[in-house]
């Protein structure tokens, strides 16, 4: 029985009437439309009303995610960056970023995530991160652990793994990850950055969904997000705390709607804090 045994997201078909196995699909579905438009020469670039850029990918992606959420969950809520929330009567709300680094999707860059998070009575409880490009995946859902798939050079997805973050201790042996240095300024905390810098071994900007599942699988320790949106990181907090490691606002709560994120292997959370000034 045991090779058969199904283990990892593949035993979640039972869970919440089927949504932690449909969360996991509905990414990869999304994620996959939008390699679509990914590396295009001439894709069409648009600025939001905060300048921020989007894409044809961006909204196809998440018409696909709420259209396959309303089709096999009609009563639940959905919440997304590029349309208007969709109010529905069950206890779960569905947080769904399309790309998550729309700059890194538009650049070429493979790096760029797509995110969704399954919620329960507002409170996150399961997360994929999705990176199409690189076809590496990690989910979550909590009391259920944080799995890790890739796909290996000829394209065939490898089974999944146990994701655990690492066992540094020390900020001075620390990977510190980050979307974009400049996001620090816009809240007047470009010395706080240079300050975690300075005390971690190494710092880049592997950010967005990608640093976080940098984290997730033990190959960064930091990964600090100076403003987001619930949409950046409500699929985060159920992977970091699955992997072992924490996720909070720089208030140092534990939650996806603080305006700021912070996750980390858990033994560095608070040695982080005390730079970010955590109250």
């Amino acid at each position: 029985m045991g090779s058969t045994e199904l283990t990892g997201p593949e035993a979640w078909s039972s869970l919440e009437s089927g949504r932690l196995s449909a969360m996991v699909s509905i990414a990869r579905a999304a994620g996959t439309h939008t390699l679509k438009y990914f590396g295009s020469g001439d894709l069409r670039v648009d600025a939001k009303k905060d300048d921020s850029p989007v894409t044809i990918a961006d909204r196809e992606a998440e018409q696909l995610v709420r259209e396959q959420i309303a089709e096999a969950f009609p009563e639940d809520t959905v919440q997304g960056e590029e349309f208007a929330e969709t109010v529905g009567q069950s206890r779960y709300r569905w947080v769904v970023d399309p790309i998550d680094g729309t700059k890194s999707f538009v650049c070429g860059v493979p790096l760029y995530s797509t995110l969704l998070a399954l919620e329960k009575d507002g409170q996150p409880i399961g997360g994929v991160i999705f990176i199409p490009a690189l076809g590496e995946m990690v989910v979550a859902a909590l009391g259920h652990g944080c799995w890790h798939q890739t796909r290996s050079i000829d394209g065939t997805l490898q089974g999944w793994t146990p994701a655990r973050v690492s066992g540094r201790t020390e900020l001075s042996q620390a990977v510190f990850v980050t979307s974009q240095v400049d996001s620090f300024d816009a809240r007047d905390s470009a010395e706080t950055f240079k300050r975690i810098e300075r005390a971690c071994w190494i710092t880049r900007t592997w950010g967005d969904g990608y640093g976080y599942l940098l984290v997730a699988t033990g190959r960064a320790d930091v990964m600090i997000d100076p403003v987001c949106n619930a949409w950046d990181v409500a699929a985060i907090l159920p992977v970091m705390v699955e992997s072992g490691g924490r996720f909070t606002d720089w208030k140092g709560v534990a939650t996806v709607r603080g305006g700021d994120g912070l996750g980390t292997n858990g033994s560095l959370h608070d040695a982080v804090c005390q730079i970010l000034g955590c109250e």
